[in-house]
């Protein structure tokens, strides 16, 4: 098998990933993966994917994230390793998608505008 390669976005994170046949090896930006997400609620977001396919200890995953907050990575790597499990087996897409993560958020944060000290917020209006 070659390597899979795949991107996965979330607010402004983004991962690059390559999958490979291997033996459940994650390596985020060159650190172990429970070194780089030590709480054990982003270690779980990252690899549910992974334990919906039955394939957590079948291929190894060399990743570059970049980006955005540690939440969001941990999101955006999901995502990524759910577009490669497809890739090698699209009939795991249906499982996938019924689990909701082949959907990408497409919540952004919004701009700041003009004359004002956030998007929405006002300065404090004065009648006289």
């Amino acid at each position: 098998m070659e390597v899979v390669n795949t991107i996965g976005r979330r607010k402004t994170a983004v991962a690059r990933i390559y999958l490979s046949e291997g033996n459940g090896n994650i390596t985020i930006n060159k650190r172990e993966f429970k070194q780089y997400f030590p709480t054990t609620t982003l270690q779980y977001i990252v690899t549910q994917p992974l334990n919906l396919a039955e394939a957590v200890e079948k291929y190894d995953i060399k990743v570059n994230l970049d980006g955005g907050g540690i939440k969001g990575q941990a999101e955006a790597l999901r995502l990524a390793i759910t577009r490669a499990l497809m890739k090698i087996d699209p009939e795991l897409r249906t499982e996938l998608k019924a689990a909701g993560f082949v959907t990408r958020d497409p919540r952004e944060v919004e701009r700041k505008k003009p004359g004002r000290p956030k998007a929405r917020k006002r300065f404090q209006f004065s009648k006289r």
